[in-house]
């Protein structure tokens, strides 16, 4: 009786919370929120003032008191109370979305490999935020579902999400990860290395902002078919005053080299450890990239001559995660092995 209740008057809702950008799948409705997670806050009165997309547009241009905040690092919580508004938000505007007023029921997904202390926090945060029930699965799982590989299946599915603040590198077969890996270098680490090398080799310093705009514009991970160049402005650190220089694929690319080859080298690992049968599987079926990283242009060809074995781009890569959380609502008893297992509320029935 309780059930048919729920399922009349709430909402079931997805969440791939993303160190750069946080996706909301709503039941029925498909992905309703694709926003950055970033918060800002006034530290006067400690009101959130932006959240967001509006937030993120404060990113290094607010006054002394208001502070924009990106509360998720390398994937997991670095400030509860702040991912907590950002949870309450978001839970709120899918709920205007499908006028329904009862908390909703919401699967979430983590980097491979978080601690039980970091699961919890994810848990305690979405309950604070509204949530009736909250049930968490790995973002490599849930990118595998969403891309609709046989995961159930004794069949080897290699899967690489690059997101903002990690990569998780999973082995899937019969709805387990086999071997997985979960490493920092991913779309943060790259703007890193952007400014950086912009600063050590022109003498320039740009913003975070700066740099993932150059990376998307040129940025590649193999020399391209014909060259590229950006035009980036930033502050002269000779003269102190505003500067504004030409940089092509190939600074970029250099600048980038130290962490794709780390990229490799983790995914090498991975392969070396995966028993003989379900790597044979990897070989013939291929590796699947997702993630905003997978649009990094050239990357599935570096893998694939490197590792020799083929790579491949899914489609629309940066909702896979969504995409899977929303499949798991759609059959949560079928896809609760899956699942973290922890401390979970059940409604009565």
């Amino acid at each position: 009786m309780f059930e048919k209740f729920y399922q009349l008057f709430s909402n079931d809702i997805g969440i791939d919370l993303g160190t750069a950008n946080t996706l909301v799948y709503l039941r029925d409705h498909g992905i309703v929120i694709n926003e950055p997670s970033v918060v800002a806050v006034n530290q006067k009165t400690g009101q959130v003032v932006a959240l967001g997309a509006q937030a993120k547009q404060m990113l290094g241009r607010t006054p002394g008191h208001i502070v924009a905040i990106r509360p998720l690092v390398d994937g997991v919580i670095s400030n509860f109370e702040v991912t907590e508004e950002m949870l309450a938000y978001l839970i709120g505007k899918a709920n205007k979305i499908s006028k329904k007023t009862v908390r909703p029921r919401v699967v979430i997904g983590v980097p491979s490999g978080i601690t039980t202390v970091e699961v919890r926090a994810v848990y305690d945060a979405a309950k604070n935020a509204g949530a009736r029930e909250v049930h968490i699965v790995e973002e490599p799982m849930a990118a595998a579902i969403g891309i609709k590989l046989p995961i159930k299946e004794p069949i080897g599915n290699m899967i690489i999400d690059i997101g903002g603040g990690t990569t998780d590198i999973a082995v899937i077969s019969l709805g387990g990860i086999v071997r997985s890996k979960n490493l920092h270098i991913a779309g943060d680490r790259l703007n890193t290395d952007i400014i950086n090398y912009i600063r050590d080799e022109f003498r320039v310093l740009i913003g975070e902002r700066t740099a993932e705009s150059v990376k998307i514009a040129i940025g590649s991970a193999k020399k391209p078919a014909s060259p590229m160049e950006a035009v980036i402005r930033g502050r002269d650190l000779v003269t102190g005053l505003p500067r504004e220089v030409v940089v092509t694929d190939t600074d970029i690319r250099e600048a980038m080299n130290a962490s794709v080859v780390g990229l490799v080298e983790s995914v090498k690992e991975v392969i070396e450890t995966t028993p003989p049968e379900v790597l044979s599987d990897v070989m013939s079926r291929g590796i699947i990239l997702v993630g905003g990283g997978a649009l990094l242009r050239g990357l599935d060809e570096l893998l694939s001559q490197t590792l020799h074995v083929p790579v491949y781009v899914a489609n629309d890569p940066l909702t896979a995660v969504a995409r899977g959380a929303g499949i798991i609502l759609e059959d949560m008893e079928g896809f609760r092995e899956v699942l973290i297992e922890h401390e979970n509320d059940i409604p009565p029935r």
